[in-house]
C-alpha cells in the first residue's frame, strides 16, 4: 500500500467548496465499519514503536515493544530553513462528521502493550505495512534529532501528549479537513512542553490562519500559528492555543481542530474508548436509516478494556421526542441459522411498522409519527465491505415476516440496482447478486456454518433482548479487505488479468487477521434513549 503524500511546505491551496450534502456519501453502516477499524488504528499508534516505555501518569511505566535499531534514523543535516506565511483558510467551516475518544489512554496503552498478538504482530509484514513510513519518524530519538529529549518521538508524543483524554476526529466538507485530527483538550503543562521541544528540532515552516475557517476569529487575536513538522521524510502538522494541543496529516485539520469547540471527554463507568457518529453527516442512507430508526443525531459506540483485550460495551443515544419505532426482542433461531457465521457484518433491529405493509400506509405512518396500529419486524443486513470502489457489493436485507414478501418487492422496485430475491428460512431475502443468496441459503440448509455455529458468547449475546444490533467479524472483515486491497494494487489495468498466485506475506497477514475476534454491540431501548450493551468472542 502506498502512503499519502504529505503537503508541500508552502500555503495550502484554496479550498473547494464542500460538498451540497454536507459530507461523503456513506451509509451509517460505513461509519460503523470506519470506527471499529479507527479503534483499531488507534491502537496501534499507540503501540507501534521500536523501544521505550509508557508512562501511566503515576511514575510507574508499561514496557510497549522490545526491540533493537530503527531501520532509518532521521537526520537533520541539510533540512531547509524554518519558513512562515499566511495560510489560506477554507470558505467554509467543516462540520464534526464522527470521531474516537480515548478516554483512559494509559489503560488502553497497557492493554496494548500486553497483547501477545499486537506485539508478534509489529515484526511482520502486516505489522510494518500498516505502520510504515512513520516507524522512522515515530522510532527516531531525541539524539538522533540533536534536540533537548530523550528516548523517542513515539515516546514524547505517547508519554505527554498522548497520556491525557484525547479524541481523534474527522470532519466532513472539505477532503483536506477530511484528515483526521488528533486533539488534546485541556493540554497541560507539561504537554505544552513536550509540544514545545518537539517543535524546536522538527518545525520546517509556520502557516499562520488570522480566521477560522468560516470567517470566524481565532480565539488568539495574532491569529493561530500551525507549524510543519518533518522527521524521517514524514510531515506532521501541529498547532496548539491556551486550552488543546492538534496534530494532523494536514494543516486545514488542524486549524479545525483549534477553531471547533473544545470537547468535553467525560468517561463512563467500564467505557474505555467512544465512537461517535452523526448520521446526518455521513450520507443520505445514515439520514434516512436514522430517521426510520427514529434516533437522534448522535449515535456512540463503546468499548471498553478487559485485561489485554478491548470489547465492545454496546450502542448508546437519544430517541428523538415522542418517536417510537423500535422494540425489543431477542433475534430469532431462524435469523441465525440463515446468516452465515463468516459474515463480516450484521446489522439487525427489531423495527416498529404498520400492520399492513404499504407505500400509502407507510407515509402516513412517517408523517403521523408513527402512530397507528403496528406490528414489530425483525429486520436484518448482511453486509461484506469491499476494499476496492471497482468491486460489485456484497449486501443483503433479511425481513423477518414472510407475508410482507410482496409489499416488499413493490416498495424496492424501480431502483437503480436489480435485487435477487427469495424466502429462506422463513425470511424475505433480498441480495445484491445470486451468490450472496446461495451463501445464504447454503447457511440455512447446513451445508455452511452459520452464526448458531459461532462461539458461545457470541450466539449468546446474539440471543440477548435488544432494539438495535450490530456484529463485527474483525477477523473476515480486514482478511477481505486486505485481499481487496492487495488485488486492486496487483492489476494494472481495469481488462489485466487476476494474479494466479497470492504472496505468502499476504496470505499470512490474512491468517493473522482472522485470528481477531467478533465484537458485538447492543442497544435497547429504554425510555427515550438506548442502553448499551456488549458481547464478543
Amino acid at each position: 500500500m502506498t502512503s499519502p503524500s504529505s503537503p508541500p511546505p508552502g500555503p495550502p491551496p484554496a479550498a473547494s467548496p464542500p460538498p451540497q450534502r454536507g459530507g461523503p456519501n456513506k451509509g451509517l453502516l460505513v461509519g460503523i465499519v470506519v470506527a471499529v477499524v479507527a479503534v483499531v488504528a488507534v491502537g496501534a499508534f499507540l503501540l507501534g514503536r521500536r523501544s521505550g516505555s509508557s508512562d501511566s501518569g503515576d511514575g510507574t511505566h508499561t514496557p510497549l515493544v522490545a526491540g533493537g535499531k530503527s531501520e532509518g534514523e532521521a537526520q537533520v543535516e541539510g533540512l531547509p530553513e524554518p519558513t512562515t506565511a499566511d495560510m489560506t483558510v477554507p470558505d467554509n467551516a467543516a462540520p464534526e462528521a464522527f470521531w474516537v475518544d480515548v478516554l483512559h489512554p494509559a489503560k488502553v496503552r497497557d492493554a496494548l502493550a500486553s497483547n501477545t498478538w499486537l506485539r508478534s504482530q509489529l515484526s511482520q509484514p502486516l505489522g510494518k505495512g500498516f505502520v510504515g513510513g512513520w516507524a522512522a519518524f515515530l522510532g527516531s530519538t531525541g539524539e538522533d534529532l540533536k534536540g533537548g529529549f530523550n528516548g523517542a518521538v513515539l515516546d514524547l508524543l505517547v508519554g505527554k501528549l498522548g497520556n491525557a483524554p484525547f479524541r481523534v476526529m474527522w470532519f466532513a466538507g472539505d477532503a483536506r479537513a477530511s484528515t483526521p485530527a488528533f486533539i488534546v483538550p485541556e493540554a497541560k503543562e507539561s504537554m505544552l512542553t513536550a509540544f514545545n521541544v518537539l517543535d524546536a528540532v522538527a518545525r520546517r515552516g509556520t502557516l499562520v490562519a488570522k480566521t477560522c475557517p468560516g470567517g470566524s476569529p481565532t480565539s488568539v487575536a495574532e491569529g493561530f500559528e500551525v507549524k510543519r513538522w518533518l522527521v524521517a521524510e514524514q510531515t506532521l502538522w501541529a498547532g496548539k492555543s491556551a486550552d488543546r494541543v492538534v496534530l494532523a496529516r494536514h494543516p486545514v485539520a488542524v486549524l479545525q481542530g483549534l477553531c471547533m469547540e473544545s470537547p468535553k471527554l467525560e468517561p463512563e463507568d467500564g467505557v474505555d474508548v467512544e465512537v461517535g457518529l452523526y448520521a446526518d453527516l455521513l450520507g443520505r442512507e445514515s439520514q434516512l436509516l436514522g430517521h426510520v430508526l427514529g434516533m437522534g443525531p448522535l449515535t456512540r459506540l463503546q468499548f471498553g478494556v478487559e485485561g489485554d483485550r478491548l470489547v465492545g460495551k454496546g450502542i448508546a443515544g437519544e430517541l428523538k421526542e415522542g418517536v417510537a419505532h423500535l422494540d425489543t426482542a431477542p433475534l430469532s433461531e431462524d435469523l441465525l441459522k440463515l446468516v452465515p457465521e463468516e459474515t463480516p457484518v450484521l446489522f439487525a433491529v427489531q423495527l416498529k411498522l404498520p400492520e399492513v405493509l404499504n407505500t400509502e400506509t407507510l407515509k402516513a405512518f412517517w408523517e403521523s409519527g408513527g402512530k397507528g396500529p403496528t406490528r414489530t419486524r425483525q429486520v436484518a443486513v448482511v453486509w461484506t465491505p469491499r476494499g476496492d470502489s471497482a468491486l460489485p457489493q456484497d449486501v443483503a436485507l433479511v425481513w423477518g415476516r414472510q407475508e410482507d414478501a410482496t409489499s416488499l418487492q413493490v416498495l424496492f422496485a424501480g431502483g437503480s440496482r436489480q435485487v435477487v430475491s427469495a424466502t429462506v428460512c422463513k425470511h424475505v431475502v433480498l441480495a445484491s447478486s445470486e451468490a450472496e443468496l446461495s451463501a445464504l441459503r447454503a447457511a440455512c440448509e447446513g451445508k455452511k456454518p452459520s452464526l448458531l455455529n459461532a462461539a458461545g458468547p457470541v450466539v449468546a449475546g446474539l440471543k440477548e433482548p435488544g432494539s438495535v444490533v450490530v456484529g463485527v467479524n474483525l477477523g473476515r472483515m480486514l482478511s477481505g479487505l486486505t485481499m481487496d486491497g492487495y488485488l486492486s494494487e496487483a492489476r494494472v489495468g481495469r481488462n489485466a488479468p487476476m494474479p494466479k498466485t497470492v504472496p505468502p506475506e499476504i496470505e499470512a497477514a490474512r491468517r493473522d487477521l482472522e485470528s481477531l475476534p467478533y465484537l458485538g454491540l447492543r442497544g435497547t431501548v429504554r425510555g427515550d434513549s438506548l442502553v448499551p450493551g456488549g458481547f464478543g468472542s
